[in-house]
C-alpha cells in the first residue's frame, strides 16, 4: 500500500483526491471516488445554492468515507451561504481556491475542518501557505478545467515543493500510476485527478461527451477563456479553461474583445450545450485526454492509480 501524508491524514487506500469539477464532480462522482479509497471531492459552481451544497455532502457522507467539498474563492464575496453549508456539512476537507483564501482558511480550520488550495504558481503556493493552508495542491497548465496556464506541473511541482514548508499534492496532466508514481517520485503527498474521471460512469458526464473525450488525443485541447467569456461567466482573466479544442474555440480564440456581450454568441453556445453538439459546446479536460480509451468504473480507475507503487519498487 502507498503510505504517505495523505493516505495517513485521511485514512485513504489510494494517495488520490478527485478534483472537484464543477458539473461532472458532484456527490456521485465523489461518493463512487471516496469508496474506491481515494478522497473524493463534490465541485460547487459558484452559483450553487448552499441547499444544493448541503445535498451533494450528505449524498457523499452515506459512504462512510472521507470527502472533500471545493470552493470557488472568486464566488464566495456573493455567495458567503455556500462556505457556510461546506461548514455545516462537516467534510475531512474544504478547497478554496480562483482567489483569495485569505478571508476563508481561518474559519474553515477553527471548525476542525482541514483545508486547502490549489496554485498555479510558486506566489500562490507561498500565499496559500501563509494563509494556513494544512497543504497545497500544485496545479500544472495541463490540467482540465479553470485554472492558470502559465506553468508546467513538473517544474511547477518542484518549485513549490522547494518553496513551501506545508504537504504538496500535484495536479495537472496525471491520469494513470506512472503520474502518480513521479509525483510521488518527486517528493508530492499524493495526486489531485480530474481528466482521469471523466471517462466513468460515475462522472456527471453524458454518453455522448465520453465518447467524444475517448476520441481525443493529448494534442487535442486548448487553453483560454472563450467558453467564460461567451457565456458571461465572472471568472478572474487569470484563470482560463482548457478543454477539448472544438470549431466554437477556434473560431473566437483570438477575439475576445468581440465575444464579449455576443448575444448571438451565447445562444449558439446554450443550444448546442442542450443538444450535446460539442463541435460548439464545451467539455473541460486536461491533456491527460489521450489516456482515455473506454468507460470504466471509478473502482478499476482508482486500483490502477495503485500500480503506482509496483512502478516505484523498480527503482
Amino acid at each position: 500500500m502507498l503510505d504517505t501524508w495523505l493516505t495517513d491524514t485521511f485514512g485513504l487506500t489510494v494517495p488520490v483526491i478527485g478534483a472537484p469539477m464543477a458539473g461532472p464532480g458532484e456527490g456521485g462522482l465523489a461518493a463512487a471516488v471516496s469508496a474506491a479509497g481515494g478522497l473524493g471531492m463534490v465541485g460547487v459552481n459558484a452559483s450553487r445554492s448552499a441547499a444544493w451544497v448541503t445535498d451533494q455532502a450528505a449524498a457523499v457522507r452515506a459512504v462512510g468515507r472521507p470527502f472533500g467539498i471545493g470552493l470557488m474563492a472568486w464566488g464566495l464575496a456573493d455567495r458567503p451561504e455556500q462556505l457556510d453549508a461546506a461548514i455545516a456539512a462537516r467534510p475531512p476537507l474544504i478547497s478554496i481556491s480562483f482567489g483569495s483564501p485569505e478571508p476563508y482558511v481561518a474559519r474553515v480550520r477553527e471548525a476542525g475542518i482541514r483545508v486547502t488550495a490549489q496554485a498555479g504558481t510558486v506566489e500562490e503556493a507561498r500565499r496559500a501557505e501563509a494563509a494556513g493552508v494544512d497543504f497545497v495542491v500544485a496545479r500544472g497548465a495541463e490540467g482540465g478545467g479553470h485554472g492558470r496556464g502559465e506553468v508546467a506541473t513538473l517544474p511547477l511541482l518542484q518549485s513549490v515543493l522547494d518553496a513551501v514548508a506545508v504537504p504538496v499534492v500535484g495536479a495537472g496532466g496525471i491520469a494513470g500510476p506512472r503520474g502518480l508514481a513521479a509525483v510521488l517520485a518527486a517528493g508530492a503527498a499524493g495526486a489531485w485527478v480530474g481528466t482521469a474521471l471523466l471517462g466513468c460512469a460515475e462522472a456527471g458526464t453524458s454518453a455522448t461527451a465520453r465518447r467524444r473525450l475517448f476520441d481525443t488525443a493529448e494534442t487535442g485541447t486548448a487553453y483560454g477563456r472563450v467558453f467564460d467569456v461567451a457565456q458571461g461567466l465572472g471568472w478572474p482573466a487569470e484563470y482560463g479553461g482548457r478543454a477539448l479544442r472544438n470549431a466554437f474555440f477556434d473560431a473566437w480564440h483570438g477575439r475576445l474583445h468581440e465575444l464579449a456581450g455576443n448575444w448571438e454568441a451565447a445562444e449558439q453556445l446554450r443550444r448546442a450545450r442542450a443538444a450535446e453538439d460539442y463541435d460548439t459546446a464545451v467539455i473541460y479536460a486536461g491533456e491527460g485526454v489521450g489516456l482515455l480509451h473506454r468507460e470504466r468504473s471509478v473502482a478499476e480507475v482508482l486500483a490502477e492509480f495503485a500500480g503506482a507503487e509496483e512502478l516505484l519498487r523498480r527503482f
